[in-house]
């Protein structure tokens, strides 16, 4: 089953620590990019959380945003580091001794300072626990997200398969009709030229034409390829870079059907097969 690159998820955990909330936000990309944006505290288990994702992504730029939201008793006491809130109050008493217009220092300001707060350690291990549970939960749903999107693609790869298979089939039973059409002109061509013809260098001079104008062999490989599309996308491993190689496959096949045309109907045939593998190769990109 195909899987869409892009999606987002957002899930949340009340603990006696506090609150953890991830979202997570994905889009295309040719390999797998995993990022983090992460509190402090957990910043050192950032290498345990990017291996739970790859674990479950293949490919895509991945963003990961975990927030932090301490419980209200584990902040009862405002604890400030007064040493750090001596020194800044020292230098702006010198900064308004030289600039004595400056306007007095707002406390709420100080308290925003870094490090002015103290705030009371916590211990990381049960928080690391409840964020990775948290994480699992939040990549099924964004897995999900994108099983629900890639098989929307699926059904649209399947509906423009079918087409092209309609497309071959009309013009391998338009080619005997083609064929004899085309025998039928450079005979008149001959003809018109007044001369006299041997008949067995005419029919191999036919046959050469007949040979360059034939196209069942591109048939055969379009159709080839519409077979191994449906199978890739019926696959339960990431098939986004398979696909895009045979879309590559297909439109050599129908360059090569427009080259060799001999009327104006397999000419329209070739275009509207390469309007079709266009739909498809833009939805690919978007195909883990």
């Amino acid at each position: 089953m195909l899987h869409s690159m892009t999606g987002f998820a957002r899930e949340s955990v009340e603990t006696d620590i506090g609150t953890l909330t991830w979202e997570i936000r994905a889009v295309n990309h040719r390999y797998l990019d995993v990022q983090f944006k992460l509190p402090e505290d957990l910043r050192p288990k950032e290498q345990s959380f990017r291996q739970q994702a790859s674990s479950t992504l293949a490919r895509g730029k991945i963003e990961c945003s975990l927030y932090f939201r301490r419980a209200a008793n584990q902040d009862t006491e405002l604890q400030l580091d007064t040493g750090l809130v001596g020194l800044i109050g020292h230098r702006i008493s010198e900064l308004t001794s030289k600039l004595p217009n400056v306007a007095a220092a707002n406390p709420i300001e100080i308290l925003r300072w870094p490090g002015v707060i103290l705030q009371t350690e916590i211990d990381t291990e049960p928080l690391f626990d409840h964020a990775s549970e948290l994480l699992a939960k939040t990549l099924g749903a964004i897995n999900t997200m994108r099983a629900s999107e890639g098989q929307r693609i699926g059904e649209m790869l399947e509906s423009r398969c079918a087409d092209i298979a309609a497309i071959s089939a009309s013009v391998r039973d338009r080619m005997p009709d083609v064929l004899e059409a085309t025998r039928i002109k450079q005979k008149d061509r001959i003809e018109k030229l007044n001369i006299e013809a041997d008949p067995a260098r005419l029919e191999l001079e036919l046959a050469l034409v007949a040979q360059k104008i034939d196209v069942d062999e591109e048939l055969d490989r379009l159709e080839s390829h519409l077979v191994e599309i449906r199978d890739a996308v019926g696959d339960d491993k990431p098939v986004g870079r398979r696909l895009d190689f045979l879309m590559q496959e297909l439109n050599r096949e129908a360059n090569t059907l427009g080259s060799k045309s001999a009327d104006t109907e397999t000419t329209k045939a070739a275009v509207d097969l390469k309007v079709l593998i266009e739909q498809m190769r833009e939805q690919i990109q978007n195909v883990e």
